[in-house]
This record gives structure tokens, C-alpha cells and sequence, in this order.
């Protein structure tokens, strides 16, 4: 069985449209376990109780952004050493380089297409066939 159809990604992003961008991308590629939150402090409740393989998370949103999610994340004994791909509308270089300090596996500028997609999870994961 290829990698990809047993993945477990979260994908987070306040924006429905985003979300499901990135959920019919991720099933373009085979994966079909996905699951979604809309927030950082949403979707660490749920990387907290569910096992998952990656998330994927949106930088800008309310309640508690990408970057203070991934602290989450790399802060809880639990979930600290999952793959964690960061989204952005913005390439800045301060960023990049906040997120990578952070912990960040890679990063993502929206938009993307399926095959840069599959060649940031596969950095960071492996191939996914």
C-alpha cells in the first residue's frame, strides 16, 4: 500500500475555502485520512487526541496563529516530533526564518499546485507511492 493512502494529515486554516483547496489537493496525491480545524488552538486539541503523520497549518488566523501552534506542537511530549508544514500568503525572509527556529519541517507559499505540494511532503516524510 503507497504511503500516501494511509496518512493521517490535519490541515489548518481559518478560511473553509483554503481548507478545502488543500484537502482536494491532498486526495489528488492519495491521501484520504484528513481532518481539519480552523484554528491553531482548535487544531492543537485535536493533534493532541488523534493520532496523525503531518499537519499542515495556515501562518494568519485568529485565536492562535501558525506560529504559535507550532510552539504548541513542539512544546507537548506528545505531538513534538510530528512533520509540521507551515502555509503562507507571505514569503518573507522573517518569517522563514521565526518558523524554522520554532521547528518547523517546511514551508509552503500559497497559491500551490499538487506537485509542489507532494514535493514539500515528501521532504519532509518521504515518497508518498
Amino acid at each position: 500500500m503507497p504511503l500516501a493512502a494511509a496518512l493521517k494529515v490535519l490541515v489548518v486554516d481559518d478560511q473553509f475555502s483554503v481548507r478545502q483547496m488543500t484537502r482536494l489537493t491532498l486526495q489528488e496525491l492519495g491521501i484520504r485520512h484528513i481532518h481539519e480545524s480552523e484554528n491553531g488552538q482548535e487544531g492543537f486539541q485535536k493533534a493532541t487526541v488523534q493520532p496523525l503523520d503531518l499537519i499542515i497549518s495556515d501562518y494568519n488566523m485568529p485565536v492562535m496563529d501558525g506560529l504559535d501552534f507550532l510552539r504548541a506542537v513542539r512544546g507537548h511530549q506528545a505531538v513534538r516530533k510530528l512533520p509540521f508544514i507551515l502555509l503562507t500568503g507571505r514569503g518573507d525572509k522573517e518569517l522563514v526564518v521565526k518558523a524554522a527556529q520554532a521547528g518547523v519541517n517546511n514551508y509552503l507559499i500559497k497559491p500551490f499546485n499538487a506537485a509542489i505540494l507532494r514535493e514539500k511532503i515528501e521532504q519532509v516524510i518521504g515518497k508518498l507511492s
